[in-house]
């Protein structure tokens, strides 16, 4: 469960968990630096531009921790550029060894804040935003750390392109309920389920993450939200 919620300058040397295998520390020294985001630059004209092969699109996963569900997503769909945005150097040199063991290409990494990086991109950017279990912060003195906040949905709203979504997995009750409550009541977001099954069971395709492994085994079950950005 991680989310991306400190500065750009934290990253390195404060965001570790075990020690890096040389070749990990490498990757995170040599190859990191070529697929990073600079958004001390100008964002571009379009995040297309990111990216060394025409894209159709791009999508931005906050918080891919292992990367399981963003690298067969990139895999999957070749023709649409991905930004993934992690703080924890672990779960970076994990994901950059899949990138150089299986020549990845359209994948953008991102080792900051999320907020700052969502006030980078341009307006009308992305096509998809995935939230996968994400910290939840129970204690209430903590909500505010959420990445779900108003201003946050009014930064995906803005990045997102007319009929883009923002998709939504935890295992945690109240914060599926928090999830909910705060973008119900954005009028530029409607929640596409028609039925219970539509929040209760994954989208088609969906890769389930490690952490979203362990929460089945453990009896926990997870809620699949989906919100469509309207075009208004």
């Amino acid at each position: 469960m991680n989310e991306v919620v400190h500065h750009q300058g934290s990253f390195f040397g404060r965001r570790k968990g075990h020690k890096l295998r040389a070749h990990q520390a490498d990757l995170v020294d040599n190859l990191l630096p070529h697929l990073a985001l600079d958004i001390e630059r100008p964002s571009p004209a379009s995040l297309a531009e990111l990216f060394d092969q025409p894209v159709d699109g791009v999508r931005l996963e906050i918080g891919f921790g292992g990367g399981e569900h963003l690298l067969a997503e990139a895999q999957a769909h070749p023709g649409t550029g991905f930004i993934g945005a992690e703080p924890y150097v672990n779960g970076m040199a994990k994901i950059l060894a899949r990138i150089e063991d299986q020549n990845i290409r359209n994948i953008r990494l991102f080792a900051g804040d999320a907020a700052a990086l969502m006030a980078w991109v341009p307006a009308g950017s992305l096509v998809r935003i995935d939230l996968i279990h994400p910290d939840p912060w129970p204690k209430r003195r903590h909500w505010k750390r959420r990445f779900v906040q108003d201003t946050m949905v009014e930064a995906m709203a803005r990045a997102l392109v007319p009929d883009g979504e923002f998709r939504f997995v935890s295992d945690i009750d109240s914060y599926n309920a928090w999830t909910l409550a705060h973008l119900l009541r954005a009028p530029v977001f409607d929640w596409t389920a028609e039925r219970a099954d539509d929040w209760r069971l994954p989208w088609p395709n969906y890769t389930m993450t490690r952490y979203g492994r362990k929460a089945e085994r453990e009896g926990r079950r997870a809620a699949y939200l989906r919100f469509r950005r309207l075009a208004v």
